[in-house]
Parts: structure tokens; sequence; C-alpha cells
């Protein structure tokens, strides 16, 4: 287990190629990572570089929907948009100031109300990207718009659900074939069970990953210590990173953020999960090294994935 691994280095042993057939569990590794990074044309403009639509924020949890709008904007998405709650509009728009704003009608103070979704629906045309769930809450009236916006059927482009989203998700049944397949779920253990009906706590992490992305056909990321992304033909990746550092609240919006923005860019959903988790991966390596494990917040990660990039490249 992970609290047994000191350091893990990727080495070739010298294995015939042949040993490899049938073998769909791939580490995700720098030199990957390196060539999957998008391009920055000199001549570009912010449209060059997509459109990110953020559905995020309640009440109760302003921060989220900071974080997750933030790092898409911090891994060069052109143009990001927090559709948020419209009373929250203010308070939010004070501390990231980046993105633009989609007021969106509320039922009560700072929650959602379901008829937003049509408004949701006029905008996204527009975009590349789409990103639900973070900190929105579990009101009633949240998980109406939540449910119409990811399983009426309407076209959306490729769409990242998290946290808030995918509680919702799992209390509607057979979820999965109204959800559209250009999908990337992004659970933690517990909303992993919540999705699934049982605890992958007791499972094998990759076999839980792989046989939910294989029966969903969606592109699923179990996080945790060495998060594995898989995806719908049986493959698998695995993140060779480990910080309990990343274990408080936030960094799972950061991680969102980070995937929708890759996603505007045009990489596929494949290549943009398993390098979304690998720099969020490395950004939390380089805040622990300055910081320790403890008392690392998500915040710290913003403006560590741009260098991590520069780096990179």
């Amino acid at each position: 287990g992970a609290e047994y691994l000191g350091e893990l280095e990727v080495a070739n042993i010298g294995l015939p190629s042949e040993l490899d057939d049938g073998v769909e569990i791939e580490l995700v590794a720098e030199e990957w990572a390196r060539t999957r990074l998008p391009t920055r044309p000199a001549n570009s403009h912010k449209g060059t570089f997509g459109r990110t639509m953020v559905v995020a924020g309640s009440r109760n949890y302003l921060g989220a929907a900071y974080l997750a709008a933030t790092s898409a904007t911090r891994v060069g998405s052109g143009l990001v948009t927090l559709a948020i709650p419209e009373s929250l509009t203010t308070a939010v728009a004070a501390k990231a100031i980046e993105p633009t704003f989609l007021p969106l009608p509320e039922s009560a103070p700072g929650i959602v109300s379901p008829d937003a979704v049509d408004l949701v629906f006029e905008s996204l045309p527009a975009y590349n990207s789409l990103l639900v769930g973070c900190g929105m809450g579990q009101e009633k009236d949240t998980k109406r718009f939540i449910e119409r916006l990811l399983l009426s059927g309407r076209t959306l482009p490729p769409t990242v659900v998290d946290a808030d989203g995918l509680n919702t998700l799992s209390q509607v049944d057979y979820w999965w074939t109204r959800l559209a397949d250009n999908a990337i779920l992004t659970p933690h253990p517990g909303e992993m069970g919540r999705l699934t009906g049982n605890s992958s706590r007791n499972q094998d992490r990759i076999t839980a990953a792989t046989s939910a992305a294989s029966r969903w056909n969606k592109t699923v990321i179990l996080k945790g210590a060495y998060t594995v992304i898989a995806f719908p033909d049986g493959r698998a990746m695995v993140s060779p990173l480990s910080n309990p550092g990343l274990a408080t609240a936030g960094t799972g919006d950061v991680l969102a953020g980070a995937i929708a923005g890759l996603v505007s860019q045009g990489l596929s959903l494949a290549d943009a999960s398993a390098l979304g988790v690998y720099l969020h991966g490395l950004a939390g390596e380089r805040v622990r090294d300055e910081f320790g494990d403890t008392g690392m917040v998500a915040s710290d990660l913003l403006p560590t994935l741009p260098t991590v990039i520069r780096d990179l490249r």
C-alpha cells in the first residue's frame, strides 16, 4: 500500500515487448505528460485556447467555485465563465477576478433554481468544455437543476462531473444510460461507493475504476493515493504520485477545474484526464516541498500549476 512505498521510479528492466500483450494498465510518466501538453502558438488569441463553463458553488461553498474556475484558467483555458447563483456573484468576483460570470436565477439565496438550466443551455454552444458540481450542495432544487442539466438528453460539450454532480447522479436509477458518453467522472472513494452501490474501499482500486468505466461507458477518475484513470475500453492509467497533503478540502475542485480547462484546449477526454491528474499531483509535490504536508491548502496549488507546466515543457 501507499504507506509502505517510498519514491516511485519507472525503469525499463529489459523484458521483451511480447510479454506486454494484454496488459492494459499504464503509469502516467513524465515524458508521456510532456508530449500531451497543449501547444501555445505565438499568433494565438484567447479563443485559440478554448472556453470553459464552470457551474459551481452555493451559499455554503463559495470557495469551491473560485478554486475550480481559477484552476481552469491556470492550466491555460482561454476564457472561463463561472455560472453561480446570482446572489453570490459579487462575493466570488471579489476573489476570482479573471473569470466572466453567468449569474443564475435562485430559488432561495445562494441556491440555484431548477429553471436556471434554460439560461445555461442558451449559453453552452459557445463553450468547449463544461464542469458541473463543485460545491453546489444537495438541496432539492439544486439536485433538480443538476438532473435537468446532465440527464435531459440535450447536447453538451465534453463535461466533467464532480462532487455534488456525482452525488445527484447516484440518486437516479440507471443514470449512466442518460448521461452523455463525453463525460468525465471524478469520484473519491465515498462518491464511487454511492455511484456503484458498493463500497470501493474493500475492492482493488484499478478493478473498481475499470469495471465502472466499462459498465457506464464513461471516463472515471478514482481519486486517492495513486489516482486511477479508467477508460470505457478497459484501459487504465495510474498516477505515480501520492501526497497526504492533498487530503484537504478543495483539492478535488482544483483537479476538476484543471481537467475541464485542458479539455477546452482540445485534448481528448483520456489525455485531459490523465494529464490533469499528473499536473495536479506535481503541483502538490512542489507545495509539499515548500510547506510540508501538514497545513497545505487547495489554493496553494493554483499559482503552482503554471510553473509545473512551464518546467515540464
